[in-house]
């Protein structure tokens, strides 16, 4: 845990997602399963599979990953391949992650390996169950949290945290960060800029009805952001943590009084390449590239916007109630 200001707390982790990938395999084990020496399958779109790939190669486990040409690079698929991974990369001409497609070739690998454990990241109660050892650090190190704030993918991170935060404060504002060209939250797919985020599936693992509020990030501006953490704080975190951060430290600034938490998922070493590929980030001494008037509120949910950043009243709604029954105005 690490103290940004005086009511900004970041909780860091250097791979979050070995926490549900642990705790995913440790039940598999116990119920029989996933038995020693078996075969894990999986769709990831990065940092879940290297979480599995690392469990697999200590615990002795075969491992074969599937995942979008949009979502991987040439190094990250060498150090999965390193660890022993069959790695399935699925064509995405539209940079959309082209979660069905890859869920298809899931399918014809289970068959070709009977009885292969597949974790299901997106759908499996154990997901979120893991990240109650998170919320109860977070309430032992922080006390009450007013606010949490966390980015969106499989969904289990947030609804997790946000249902064991609940049970000690039920108050808890829940701000969820999303992407452009994500459906989490009722826009279209569309190509997705923005590794780590967002989704072209709804997961079941997702709880709308735990989120008070939600942002949509561009990618330009959250790797601004997290260059930014870097340079302020000397945290070398991704884009993904780098909108967490935007949101949290807009928040905290507005709400002065109040308490907040926001989730860096991992680090930055994977995204060397993107850093380097933005022009702003070049001049050291400009900080106006990181200056910003907050988010756009928007009374409805439309397909995409000009804006890099926007957000969008929730108010703890299933997502056919904001979809389907809108509130009326």
């Amino acid at each position: 845990m690490v103290p940004m200001h005086a009511n900004l707390y970041a909780a860091c982790f250097q791979l979050m997602k070995l926490l549900p990938a642990r705790f995913m395999l440790d039940r598999a084990e116990d119920v029989g399963r996933l038995k020693p020496g078996g075969h894990i399958v999986e769709t990831t779109s990065g940092t879940f599979g290297m979480a599995l790939a690392m469990l697999a190669a200590v615990r002795g486990y075969r491992l074969s990953l599937v995942t979008a040409s949009s979502l991987i690079d040439a190094d990250f698929a060498r150090r999965l391949r390193d660890l022993g991974t069959m790695l399935t990369i699925t064509d995405d001409p539209e940079g959309s992650g082209n979660q069905q497609l890859r869920l298809e070739r899931l399918a014809e690998i289970q068959k070709i390996f009977p009885g292969s454990f597949w974790p299901n990241q997106y759908d499996n109660p154990d997901n979120p169950l893991a990240y109650a050892a998170v919320a109860e650090h977070l309430i032992r190190t922080v006390g009450s949290i007013d606010c949490l704030v966390a980015c969106v993918g499989s969904g289990g991170s947030i609804s997790g945290t946000a249902h064991f935060l609940r049970v000690v404060s039920p108050e808890t504002h829940v701000i969820a960060v999303d992407t452009h060209g994500s459906i989490l939250f009722g826009q279209p797919p569309a190509p997705r800029k923005l590794r780590g985020m967002g989704n072209s599936i709804v997961p079941r693992n997702l709880r709308h009805d735990l989120v008070d509020e939600v942002h949509w990030v561009g990618a330009r501006i959250a790797v601004e952001a997290a260059f930014n953490l870097f340079r302020s704080h000397g945290l070398f975190v991704g884009p993904t943590s780098g909108a967490a951060f935007l949101v949290a430290d807009w928040y905290a600034r507005a709400n002065p009084e109040a308490k907040i938490v926001f989730l860096l998922p991992d680090e930055g070493h994977r995204y060397n390449a993107v850093y380097a590929a933005l022009p702003c980030l070049e001049d050291q001494r400009s900080s106006s590239c990181f200056e910003t008037g907050g988010p756009i509120l928007i009374d409805r949910i439309v397909a995409g916007s000009e804006a890099d950043w926007f957000r969008f009243a929730w108010a703890r709604r299933s997502i056919e109630d904001v979809i389907v029954r809108p509130l009326r105005s």
